[in-house]
């Protein structure tokens, strides 16, 4: 963790959320400035910079990042409908919190 990452403030619960799910290393909350009908968060407990910074260690985190995120889908009514799934990477790939996060973006009407 990290004291100026705004992520482990908010799994640290210095930051008040809503947390949708928590286990022992995750959190999913909503974004605060959605970019779709649907936009949650899902966020490692542990500071993991970026998805540069991953190590072999973290395969299961990103693995149960990605069926979170399938479970979500379906909770929040968008697994029928379709999401998207996205990591930003680094600033060139629009990464602004240097945290790993995965968006789940959804709930357009088309």
């Amino acid at each position: 963790m990290t004291a100026d990452c705004i992520f482990c403030k908010i799994v640290k619960g210095e930051t008040p959320t809503e947390f949708l799910y928590q286990n022992e290393n995750l959190v999913v909350f909503r974004d605060i400035r959605p970019h779709t009908p649907v936009h949650i968060l899902i966020v490692p407990r542990k500071h993991i910079r970026s998805i540069n910074d991953l190590t072999e260690t973290d395969s299961r985190i990103i693995s149960e990042m990605i069926f979170v995120a399938k479970e979500t889908a379906k909770k929040e009514s968008v697994s029928a409908s379709g999401y998207k799934l996205l990591f930003n990477v680094e600033r060139g790939g629009g990464q602004v919190v240097f945290h790993l996060h995965l968006h789940l973006m959804g709930g357009w009407k088309r």
